[in-house]
């Protein structure tokens, strides 16, 4: 709400965040110690979430195998396993505080809550594949408030979307082959689904974000697309993005080591 970042800093092992206005120094708030399976390391964080309700940070710890939780309040110096055994890359909470997260080994995602360790299958299951009940290598995900669940299917270059207890999902943004076509995806990664069911995907090897409306058949290229590199109207292989409350876009540049704040028409 107050437009600080908060980023999983995949190789440094760490969570930072920098808060609005502050250009040249962020604060470590998880990890920085190295690699490790230590409950004061992580090992390649994929995704970071705030829960506001408990004040704290919630962690794919992806080297690790683990979902983990770190306090925000100082002073904190270690964290806590919620979910050990997983592949687990990306996570979402929805508003009764169910926690999310896909398992990018099994080709699944699965709905958790707090305390237990097994989770409800809601995405996926069935084996790494193509079909509408199969996911293959699923990255972020979205929960909207009818608690259906949007997944990035990275290996299938394509978006799809779970209503809740469905046992198939649909295909809402590629799905047509790999390609940089406005009607293709190149390995989806980074998510976001606004109220009206619009689409925002960071079009990984495509460096671009895409916009696709509800129903549509086709997405538009709303950051980048021209070409991979450094310039402000370029991207570099960009993995996650977010919006705040005042409509700007946030996109992480893998390969430019930054993160971008746009603001989108």
């Amino acid at each position: 709400d107050d437009q600080t970042v908060v980023i999983a800093d995949y190789w440094n092992h760490r969570i930072i965040q920098w808060k609005n206005g502050d250009t040249t120094n962020g604060q470590v708030v998880a990890g920085d110690n190295g690699a490790g399976n230590g409950l004061n390391q992580l090992n390649q964080s994929s995704d970071v979430l705030i829960d506001k309700e408990t004040d704290s940070l919630i962690i794919c710890d992806l080297g690790n195998q683990r979902v983990v939780r770190w306090s925000r309040r100082s002073g904190t110096t270690q964290g806590e396993i919620l979910i050990g055994n997983i592949s687990c890359y990306g996570l979402a909470m929805d508003k009764q505080r169910y926690l999310y997260v896909s398992d990018y080994v099994k080709g699944e995602v699965r709905r958790y809550q707090f305390g237990e360790n097994i989770g409800t299958l809601v995405a996926g299951g069935n084996g790494a594949g193509a079909g509408l009940n199969q996911l293959n290598l699923p990255r972020h995900l979205v929960v909207d408030r009818q608690q259906d669940v949007y997944v990035s299917d990275r290996n299938n270059h394509r978006v799809m979307k779970w209503n809740k207890d469905a046992k198939e999902g649909i295909v809402i943004a590629g799905g047509q082959g790999q390609g940089n076509a406005l009607t293709q995806l190149s390995y989806p990664l980074g998510l976001f689904v606004d109220t009206l069911g619009t689409v925002y995907v960071a079009d990984y090897m495509n460096d671009r974000v895409m916009r696709w409306t509800q129903g549509a058949k086709q997405g538009t290229v709303i950051v980048g697309g021209n070409g991979v590199g450094a310039g402000a109207n370029q991207l570099s292989y960009p993995v996650g993005l977010s919006f705040d409350r005042h409509g700007n876009l946030y996109v992480a540049d893998r390969d430019n080591n930054r993160v971008h704040r746009f603001s989108i028409e």
